[in-house]
Order: C-alpha cells, then structure tokens, then sequence
C-alpha cells in the first residue's frame, strides 16, 4: 500500500465522523460526565470489544476505563488516556431583572458573549432528576450603545463579572419566574454547538474539541486492537476520565488505581502557526494538517517517545515534535500526580481557536493520532520482554558521540525542522 493510501491520509469515514460528532455533543460538563462516558463511550466500548474485556467503573466519578486483560498485574500495563470533561460555565445569581449571572471558568469572557447555550438544571423537588433550558444567549451589555467609550473602541475588555445568561425572561416578577424553573446557583451551562464539516478539505468546527477528540482516538485505537486480536504481553487500559479542566484530578485516580507502567495522554494541542499576535514567543511550528503531536520535555519518557516516534516513522505517519516544559499540561501528569513509577507521554493534535465555541480541527490528524497509538501499542506488544523496556534503556547522555559540521549539502529529510 503506498502512503498516500495509507487510512490516515484520506478522509475520515462517515460512520468515525458520526461517531466523533456524537461524543463531542454529548453534554459532560465538569463533574457530569456520565452523558459522554456512559451514554456514548461505554455502549461503544461494549459493540465491539472481545469477550473477557471489561469496563471499570468508579465511586466518585463518571470516568471509565476498558480493560483489555482485567486482573492481569503480570503483563505490562499501559494507559490510553482521553478527558470527557468540558469546560463549564454555572450560574452564580439571579437578579430581580431575571439576568442569570454566571461565571465564565477556562472561557474568555469575551469568547462566549452572543453564544446561544444549553442550561442544566436539577430539579429541586427531585433530586437526582435535571432538566435542560434551551434557547438562552449569554451577554454582557446589552448594546454596544450601552458599552463605556473604552470598550466601544476597543481599549478595554468585558469583565467576566458582566457575563449573564439571557432567557428573554420579560413581565412581572422576573426573579420569580427563574426561580420558578428551579434554577439554582451551580447548574452548569455549556456552548450548544455540535461539529461540522469546515470549508477546507478534512477540516471540521464546533465545541468542545478539547477533548472530546481525545475520548474519540482513545476508543477507535480500542476498537482497531480489538478487530486486530488484541495484544498478548500487554494490557491495555483505554481510559476516558473526569475533572481534567479543574486541575486533572480524574486521571490521577484511574492511574492510582490501575498503577499502568505506562501512561499515555492524548489531547489537544495548538496550532502555533495560525495562532495569532505569538511570533515573538518563537512557540515551536506545530501546525494543524500536518500530522499529530508528540511532547518532549516535562516527564514525557524519552523511551516511550522512540518507541512512538519509531512506530510512526516505520508507517510514514506524520509527527510533529512539541516542546513541554515543566508541565505537560494533560493528563499525561496523571502518573506522576497520582505517585505512580509509569514512562510516560502526552500526544494530541493541533487546533485553533481553543476554549470557544469554534474550535477547528483536520481528521487526518486525529487518525495519525489513532493509527499511530495503535502501532504503538502493537509495537510494545512485539518487544522481547515488555517490562525490562522501560527499565534497561534509560538514555545515557554521557555515551553520546560526537557529531560534526555537516557542511550545506541538502539534510535529510527527517532532519528537517518539524
């Protein structure tokens, strides 16, 4: 098969489109997740996997995980991990004009002014049972008529303590009619917009890419193992976890518990070359379409990340190496957080326009990203002995050789900046 028909380089499939809309859609803001993880992820999971697999399920949140080998501590373990959490916003207070007043978590204020958004409610009298508003816009002035002279030119900004919630609530007793709904400070409200197909070509919009596209790589490299055989020295764990956007307290419990010996992240990351205003940051030249990303610094395991790199090079699958400094900044933290001795790495796929209502993404990256963790995993499967992998080959920095001028003759290909 020649590369340019390889399945990474052609358009996603209608039934991979849908199925990636669907968990993008699914409303799991913080602390609910379960519309995506049970309602979406754990039906799949349960389509396709093999008889013995087994999905965990957890006490304190509605993250899941698919056990390939469940009960196997002999076998390397090793982690796939996707966050199915979305940024929030929640309702803060009602004002007797019947504006909802609402905080504005990871958004800029400014990127969600105009938005039309869905609005979760529990029912006070049944509680356990929620409700959705529909139908309601988030604002902040009302008119630029009413903006101060600043904001109106461009000077200044909205504060996120102007953001409200507007339900076209008009008449008598405004108050009362929202308290009358049952809404109550801390109902959650999301962007209401599900994906769709961009103008360019494998190009798709919509909310929540972050990262719902990381759930979406995760249960596809699921689904290709499993119609591939399985593995048989490695069991995997495809997890999809909680509470990433409030400081990736999921994913630590799911590595606490499982203890995997190697963890993988997989979420979205940026497309510094289209990002505007940065080009003095000299941010590396990650760029959407033109394959997934790899991180290189933080803890990501430099034998976790040749392993990849090799796997992805070997099938001709595009790589773009990132820069991580201390952090991550995933759930690839989730070893270490949860004091877990695991190599570990954080891969994902550049977008734009992150934390807004139009966030962009192209499919050829996403399925790089699932064709390479899928090599990947088939990759440790096939070593000699999995679990001296990791603790034999530590890189040493004082057997380096020397390297030399290489004069200007035309470089490599491969040694081209990415």
């Amino acid at each position: 098969m020649s590369e340019t028909n390889q399945p990474w380089t052609q358009p996603m499939s209608e039934q991979q489109f849908t199925l990636m809309r669907n968990i993008l859609a699914a409303p799991s803001p913080v602390g609910l997740e379960g519309a995506m993880t049970y309602g979406v992820l754990k039906p799949y999971f349960e389509s396709f996997a093999p008889q013995g697999w087994h999905v965990h399920q957890f006490k304190g949140q509605a993250g899941i995980v698919l056990d390939s080998h469940p009960g196997r501590d002999d076998m390397l373990k090793v982690m796939l991990i996707g966050h199915a959490d979305k940024i929030r916003m929640q309702v803060r207070s009602i004002g007797d004009d019947g504006k909802i007043w609402i905080n504005t978590d990871s958004f800029l204020p400014t990127v969600v002014v105009g938005h039309e958004v869905k609005l979760f409610s529990e029912d006070p009298a049944q509680p356990g049972s929620y409700r959705v508003i529909e139908g309601g816009t988030v604002e902040a002035l009302g008119a630029i008529h009413f903006a101060d002279p600043a904001v109106r030119s461009g000077d200044k900004g909205i504060k996120k303590e102007q953001i409200y919630l507007d339900l076209q609530i008009h008449g008598e007793n405004k108050k009362q009619q929202v308290l009358n709904l049952g809404v109550r400070p801390g109902d959650s409200i999301i962007l209401d917009r599900p994906i769709r197909p961009g103008f360019s070509p494998n190009t798709f919009y919509g909310a929540y890419l972050d990262n719902g596209l990381g759930c979406f790589v995760t249960a596809e490299v699921a689904r290709l193992i499993a119609e591939a055989g399985g593995t048989q020295q490695v069991r995997v764990l495809f997890a999809i976890a909680s509470y990433e956007e409030i400081g990736r307290f999921g994913s630590r419990v799911l590595a606490g518990e499982l203890k995997p010996d190697v963890l993988i992240g997989i979420d979205v990351n940026h497309d510094y070359v289209a990002a505007p205003g940065i080009g003095d940051k000299r941010m590396p030249p990650l760029e959407m379409g033109k394959g997934f990303t790899m991180s290189v610094g933080a803890i990501a395991s430099e034998q976790l990340n040749r392993i990849i790199e090799s796997a992805a090079k070997e099938h001709g699958i595009p790589l773009q190496r990132d820069l991580v400094g201390v952090d991550t900044g995933t759930d690839g933290m989730a070893g270490v957080l949860a004091a877990v001795d695991c190599a570990a790495t954080s891969i994902g796929f550049p977008i734009r326009n992150m934390h807004t209502i139009s966030e962009t993404g192209n499919t050829q990256d996403v399925l790089a990203a699932i064709y390479s963790m899928t090599y990947t995993l088939q990759a440790l499967d096939a070593l000699p002995d999995p679990h001296r992998e990791f603790l034999d080959n530590h890189p040493r920095l004082d057997q380096a050789g020397p390297l030399t001028h290489q004069g200007t003759a035309k470089p490599d290909d491969n040694l081209k900046d990415e």
